[in-house]
């Protein structure tokens, strides 16, 4: 891919979306693009403008006392009649919560962000991870990478629990370098339980020996692509394991199956959720791909880069935007195309990098 021809387009772009943007956004393009002086005038007048940005306030303001956000009364309803958070929506609320607010620049010390994080730490198991949100019978990685991208986004990478959640993610990686959903994505396939429905799968895992399964006879069936996904985006966002070799395996692993079918029908199959541009980026997608491969450093020098990064600029509208559809989204289009150009402003900082 052309170099030059990336260069002028992020130029065009970002001044396009620098005029229509929210203060988050422009405070995003300030410095993680145009990687601009902090001290500039203009950086900080933004950053000034993020502190009372008033849909941060809001989510803030919401904040329970026990650190939980308030949900609808049929999920509550759902919840209490079940084994409680964090089964159920109050966690998934609360991860898409944090996610929102880090995209809003807020800091730990902000309304009652600690206790949200303590919440969810308080739910970690001996283990290491944390349960939930839709199953007691097993553990969720990907879930688990969105809870610890949060955790370190707020600045809690030295805490204990968080080391431990770390490490019981590293501890389930697999020889292939990717992740997949314990039982569900393994198990699941054994002749005994293949033909199941789900819920009578559940059941059954829940009182199934599980010390007699062997789990090396499932080495075979390749790692699920948005479960790695999941994974590495957490630990990305770790100083001590961003560049690491257990992440660069699973960086590789999905990088080699960009645009290609997952294996496992349980979690987003066709091949057509790479080409989806979406935000917020929850669970997987290109766009949330690139994103991960760029911070961790792969640029023009890896040519598996050169396809999807192609792809990327064949989505930018004539108008020099990305856009998630042809239905007007003012919010998630502006944080899709900010999220574009970091993308390729970072992936060309990368092959620079390693020119000089």
């Amino acid at each position: 891919m052309d170099e030059t021809e990336i260069q002028k387009v992020i130029d065009q772009s970002y001044r396009k979306l620098y005029q229509v943007a929210s203060p988050p956004i422009r405070r995003y393009i300030l410095e993680e693009v145009l990687q601009a002086d902090p001290d500039d005038a203009i950086v900080q007048r933004v950053i000034e403008q993020c502190e009372r940005y008033p849909p941060k306030m809001k989510i803030l303001s919401s904040i329970r006392e026990d650190g939980t956000w308030p949900i609808s009364k049929q999920r509550k309803m759902a919840e209490d009649n079940g084994a409680g958070p964090p089964l159920g929506w109050t966690y998934i609320t609360m991860l898409r919560n944090l996610y929102m607010l880090t995209d809003y620049w807020t800091s730990r010390s902000e309304g009652r962000i600690e206790l949200v994080l303590r919440r969810i730490l308080n739910w970690q198991v001996a283990e290491g991870y944390i349960p939930g949100p839709w199953t007691g019978a097993f553990p969720i990685p990907h879930y688990n990478g969105f809870a610890l991208r949060n955790l370190l986004r707020f600045g809690l990478e030295k805490d204990k629990g968080v080391q431990k959640l770390i490490g019981w993610l590293l501890s389930i990686q697999r020889p292939d370098g990717g992740w997949v959903i314990p039982f569900l994505e393994d198990v699941k396939y054994l002749p005994g339980y293949k033909n199941m429905k789900m819920a009578d799968f559940l059941d059954a895992i829940k009182i199934a020996d599980r010390s007699k399964l062997d789990h090396g006879q499932f080495e075979q069936v390749p790692s699920c692509i948005w479960t790695t996904m999941g994974v590495v985006r957490g630990l990305i966002h770790s100083t001590e394991w961003v560049h690491s070799k257990e992440v660069r395996r699973g960086a590789d692993f999905f990088l080699d199956r960009f645009f290609k079918r997952n294996y496992h029908a349980t979690f987003y199959q066709s091949e057509k959720n790479w080409t989806r541009l979406k935000y917020p980026t929850y669970f997987g997608s290109g766009l949330s791909g690139l994103d991960i491969l760029s911070h961790i450093g792969y640029g023009p020098d890896d040519e598996r880069m050169d396809r999807p990064i192609k792809w990327l600029m064949s989505m930018r509208a004539k108008d020099g935007l990305w856009y998630q559809s042809e239905r007007p989204q003012p919010e998630k289009d502006q944080w899709i195309t900010a999220t574009s150009l970091v993308i390729l402003s970072t992936y060309l900082r990368n092959g620079r990098g390693r020119k000089a």
